[in-house]
């Protein structure tokens, strides 16, 4: 099996995509996540090349795309909008099913809400809460502060952000190797090493500023001290700007296949990178506790909304699995998305 891989011109930007399977075959969109790339996907295309057409692009300003501004005040729809426009320009037509993951899943819902006629089906693997990540709480993810402190640019650690900027492949506490060991997959989860290098070059290969990740902030005064700005990915991702609950008016609702892991630390009720949660857990100072800043109930959140839906939604829960169901678990997942998607 061959991975395509290059360049495609679209009329907002230079998307670089990785492709395989025959193009004849139905059509599995690939939408990776947060701090990573499409380079995450290739085992996984191997996988499901014999029965999809797969089309896997990194997002603008992460992996070989074209560095362009995240308009966060648009919530994810920039690349959503992204994906609907390189989509038209390879000439895929009618609807595609999407595969998202993490914070993919978020832009799988976005197409879904902004682009319904391009969305037939959609894998949810590990995916963020509808309500975005951080500043929320409770089942309808009413804000915590009027102000959405908690949440945007400010959340992400700086020395993390440090790391990838220098193109740290070592294994400190802040490394994205580190980080790659200890949260996107459970710990004690091994790597072939070449697997490692290759995943660790996808995690550097992306645009470190306010313009893409993690983006801007505004101070506050607000506990934890950071409410989210206007530009990059962090703050797209802040519920400021980002409320999925409409997925649920759908009509139809697109059947939802969701898989996620029972020890992700990412994606979580108790996400160790919600900044309440580290509050409640002293490592973030001057926590005014849970009556004034609760913590968000991420998975439970997205449970809600899709259930609202009425629509078909399967929940599979992968036991000693982190956030990468794929990376972990590769042959049972690969197989109950060719289930889902064939059946």
């Amino acid at each position: 099996m061959t991975i395509d891989a290059r360049s495609v011109r679209t009329d907002r930007l230079s998307t670089f995509v990785r492709e395989a399977g025959d193009p004849s075959a139905p059509v599995l969109l690939l939408v990776h996540g947060n701090v990573s790339s499409s380079v995450f996907f290739e085992e996984l295309m191997e996988d499901l090349a014999a029965d999809f057409h797969l089309i896997a692009p990194d997002y603008r300003g992460y992996g070989d795309s074209e560095r362009k501004v995240v308009d966060a005040t648009r919530g994810m729809a920039d690349f959503s909008d992204d994906l609907a426009a390189l989509l038209d320009t390879l000439g895929v037509e009618g609807p595609v099913d999407v595969l998202g993951w993490s914070a993919g899943g978020n832009i799988a819902l976005q197409l879904a809400i902004d682009h319904p006629g391009r969305v037939r089906r959609i894998v949810l693997e590990a995916s963020g809460s509808p309500y975005g990540f951080g500043g929320t709480t409770g089942l309808e993810g009413r804000p915590v502060a009027a102000d959405f402190a908690g949440s945007g640019g400010g959340t992400a650690n700086p020395e993390f952000c440090r790391a990838i900027a220098e193109g740290d492949r070592g294994d400190g506490p802040t490394s994205p190797r580190t980080t790659l060991r200890s949260f996107y997959v459970r710990p004690g989860f091994t790597f072939d090493p070449d697997v490692e290098e290759k995943y660790v070059d996808g995690m550097l290969r992306m645009s470190i500023g306010e313009d893409v990740y993690p983006g801007d902030l505004t101070p506050t005064d607000t506990w934890p001290g950071v409410a989210p700005g206007t530009t990059g990915t962090n703050n797209a991702l802040s519920p400021k700007y980002l409320d999925q609950s409409v997925f649920a008016r759908l009509d139809p609702v697109p059947p939802v296949l969701w898989i996620r892991g029972a020890d992700d630390q990412i994606v979580s009720d108790t996400s160790m990178f919600d900044l309440a949660q580290l509050g409640r857990l002293g490592v973030v100072p001057g926590y005014p506790g849970e009556e004034v800043c609760p913590t968000q109930p991420m998975v439970s959140q997205l449970r809600t909304v899709l259930q609202a839906g009425g629509g078909e939604v399967t929940e599979i829960v992968y036991e000693e699995c982190g956030h990468s169901p794929h990376l972990e678990h590769p042959e049972r997942f690969a197989q109950d998305v060719r289930e889902f998607l064939l059946r």
